[in-house]
């Protein structure tokens, strides 16, 4: 026993490091930490895979689907739609926008709603003439606030519940966790509409210039023939732009061979690629001054010149079978394309690809135009840089698909837009699915996961989620993740190793008062959800909560609590939640400007939420 403890350490230890350290997906770390424990035969191996089946996961699975149908059905959108209205105050704007996303995230995906509430905030903000960056960090809190309010909140209290569940004769419920979660909320929301000021100011300085405040784009210029460019310097080219246009050449393409960082001597020549690197507003006017073209654009004009040229020889060759698709290349051609901003989510598939590799042009009919990643200089090709969580795309498409082309690629538009006039039977219906779930786990009438897989099941029958869209819905990494640590947390647990954690906390906190030993614990799987995944970070803790519990001849409920909440409160930096990460780069925010928000916010919650669940859960 005492060597599969120390395996057991010595895999979390090395688990916990491959997450902080951030170069391989928590799911592939967690998996290959599972396959170890199984191997050393800790976790029999009939048993490491039972996680898939676990209640925990399926409710997940389950309350993704939801929180697409709600999107699909514009039930979030009708309540943004009256954002608009709540006038041109700071401190108002923050509490509105706050208070609904973290309402929204009670009850759906907290991503997806921040995500959706994102480009309301930027075009507030602009409307006011303020940096974006006031209200996005707000709004990503106010969404990890708003996942403690109920079950289905965030996966750490699904988690919670179903421990709950091995030590007593039922989990918690869909409400337990609202009078904690309501008062953390309500005491956050307004903390941070009183602090809004300590969100780092990232003011744009024309207040005309890109959306968000993004370093500089890379981008691909080609030298068209018909340029008065063809034959003269790089240097003269440069000088054409001006003093008012920033721009870098970085690298030089020609005849299929790069170049970097050619000589400003160096004699341009016809259908020469550059790599540029500027801000959106010095592309611009850089472009319009010499008349380059976009080498994507033009990419994508050849071949649309080529598959018309095809086209006609099919008609002349009298080939009928195949005039449906020349139609519909010319409808495609005809329509109009849209130039877009987007940021790449942290679930999206292009993470870790290239758009060659993709063939998106392909197969999406999208144009990448330019990339751009916080702080860092890119110096390869468009087509051959692997695309991460937070890079910043202008690209190209169909006006009438960009939306579903978006949604597909798993990136979330950046400029500001219309809100969708969504059918009111849409709404009503999904709210009416939504709604008897939720009746149904209130009432105790059926166990959560049955109900909420049910409700999925009728948003996919009635059409509000396409059946292609089923399995986007779900974020498998998250799946993945609590499958491979649920056994990883039992086997701590079963090896004593939880038992050992808890008497260290025991005694630390044996001079200090029962309250004093929920408090350290809720501040240790804070911090730890900080820096780690915070599904991991209540699995690890959960059998410590337990095991401490036994320890102190205590009901585990205050515990478990402690656990739920220090896990979904990650506020001091960006790696901590998903939502945290998706506004860095549009925020222009940095490493270490979160915790000037998220240290307060941090404090108030342990100081509100430990009286709140030592008076409902008693110890």
């Amino acid at each position: 026993m005492q060597s599969d403890q120390l395996i057991v350490f010595a895999v979390l230890a090395a688990t916990l490091g491959l997450f902080v350290w951030n170069r391989w997906r928590y799911d592939i770390v967690a998996l290959g930490a599972l396959l170890v424990v199984a191997l050393a035969g800790i976790v029999p191996p009939q048993e490491a895979f039972m996680g898939l089946g676990h209640p925990a996961v399926i409710t997940v699975a389950a309350v993704l689907v939801l929180s697409r149908g709600l999107l699909n059905a514009g039930v979030v959108d009708s309540l943004a739609r009256h954002l608009t209205k709540v006038g041109d105050r700071p401190w108002i704007q923050v509490m509105t926008l706050t208070s609904i996303v973290a309402l929204c995230s009670g009850f759906m995906n907290n991503v997806g709603a921040l995500a959706l509430f994102m480009p309301v905030a930027v075009w507030m903000s602009r409307q006011s003439g303020r940096s974006p960056s006031y209200l996005l960090m707000p709004l990503a809190f106010g969404s990890l606030l708003g996942g403690t309010l109920t079950l289905i909140g965030t996966p750490p209290n699904i988690i919670i519940a179903g421990y709950r569940r091995e030590i007593s004769e039922a989990p918690f419920g869909m409400f337990d966790f609202l009078p904690v979660g309501l008062a953390i909320t309500l005491a956050g929301v307004l903390l941070i509409a009183l602090l809004w000021r300590l969100t780092p100011r990232r003011e744009d300085p024309s207040g005309e210039q890109g959306l968000f405040e993004i370093s500089a784009y890379l981008t691909e210029l080609q030298i068209p023939a018909d340029s008065k460019y063809a034959g003269r310097t790089l240097h003269d080219l440069i000088v054409a732009g001006g003093d008012e246009v920033d721009v870098m050449v970085t690298g030089l393409v020609r005849a299929g061979k790069y170049h970097r960082m050619p000589s400003t001597y160096e004699v341009l020549r016809n259908d020469d690629i550059l790599l540029v690197e500027a801000d959106s507003d010095s592309l611009k006017r850089f472009l319009d001054v010499t008349h380059l073209r976009l080498a994507a654009e033009a990419d994508s004009k050849a071949d649309a010149r080529e598959k018309a040229e095809q086209d006609k020889q099919l008609k002349r060759n009298g080939e009928p079978d195949k005039q449906p698709e020349a139609a519909d290349s010319k409808a495609d051609r005809n329509a109009e394309r849209a130039l877009a901003e987007a940021i790449v989510t942290a679930s999206s598939s292009l993470i870790g690809t290239s758009a060659s590799g993709l063939a998106l042009r392909e197969r999406h009919g999208v144009n990448i135009l330019a990339v751009a990643r916080q702080g860092q200089r890119l110096q390869q090709r468009l087509g051959k840089i692997r695309f991460a969580a937070g890079d910043i795309l202008l690209l190209q498409a169909r006006e009438d698909q960009l939306q579903s082309t978006l949604n597909s690629l798993g990136c979330l538009p950046l400029a500001s837009r219309g809100l969708r006039i969504t059918a009111p039977r849409q709404v009503l219906l999904a709210s009416s699915i939504f709604a008897a779930a939720l009746v149904l786990i209130a009432l105790g009438m059926v166990p959560s996961a049955v109900a909420l897989v049910g409700a999925a099941l009728a948003m996919i029958l009635v059409g509000l989620v396409p059946t292609g869209d089923i399995y986007k819905s779900i974020d498998m990494s998250i799946i993945v993740l609590i499958a491979a640590m649920l056994p990883i947390g039992e086997a701590l647990e079963s090896t004593g190793g939880s038992r050992l954690i808890a008497d260290a906390l025991l005694d630390v906190g044996q001079a200090a008062p029962p309250a004093a030993t929920v408090a350290i614990l809720m501040v240790g799987v804070m911090l730890l959800s900080n820096v780690v995944n915070n599904a991991a970070a209540a699995v690890l803790a959960a059998p410590v909560a337990i095991a401490l519990a036994r320890g102190m001849d205590a009901s585990a409920d205050p515990l478990l609590m402690a656990v739920a909440i220090g896990a979904s409160c990650a506020f001091l930096t960006p790696i901590g939640h998903q939502s945290n990460t998706l506004v860095m780069a549009p925020g222009g925010y940095r490493f270490g400007d979160y915790w000037r928000l998220g240290l307060p916010l941090s404090m108030l919650v342990v100081l509100v939420a430990v009286p709140v669940i030592l008076w409902v859960w008693p110890l």
